[in-house]
């Protein structure tokens, strides 16, 4: 899970892993100062979004490496749409700040509540609504852009990614 909210916000495999062995090696350091005041896995989400954030602040200051990614096209079954629509999901998550990654992993792709998220970002949980929101509807417009260049990526009756209720 860990690596999941690291590889959601960062998007790059090689800077997800940094900021997974980070944030691993920071929650076993720290855990002595776990006061189960949280969950334990709102105490790791929090150190992980630390330290993927501050691996792309790190990864601002430095070029970014060319990661290519293969353009969907055609796909003939439904695990081909399956993984094109990842594909598609994750180049539109490039698109947003690392903040509103943040917030909309956490939501919409681990499940936690807006409560929950508002803890490990330790920001104000109407301050987590406007980010998802706007987070979600950034995404909205590139993957509704995507899917009428491509001619769709998902099989008929298949939920659009954005589409779960809060």
């Amino acid at each position: 899970m860990i690596h999941a909210v690291c590889r959601r916000i960062l998007i790059n495999a090689e800077d997800a892993l940094d900021a997974t062995q980070n944030a691993m090696i920071a929650i076993a350091r720290r855990i002595d100062t776990f006061d189960r005041r949280a969950r334990f896995s709102t105490w790791c989400y929090r150190i992980a979004t630390n330290a993927a954030l501050d691996e792309a602040r790190r990864r601002s200051r430095r070029p970014a490496p060319v990661e290519v990614v293969p353009e969907p096209r055609g796909a003939t079954d439904s695990v081909d749409a399956a993984v094109a629509a990842r594909l598609d999901v994750d180049a539109a998550l490039t698109r947003l700040s690392p903040e509103q990654r943040a917030t909309v992993a956490l939501r919409d792709l681990l499940g936690c509540d807006y409560a929950e998220i508002a803890a490990v970002l330790d920001i104000p949980p109407g301050t987590v609504r406007s980010r998802i929101a706007r987070g979600r509807g950034v995404l909205a417009d590139l993957l509704s852009d995507d899917e009428s260049a491509v001619g769709g990526n998902q099989p008929p009756g298949a939920e659009h990614p954005t589409s779960r209720a809060p």
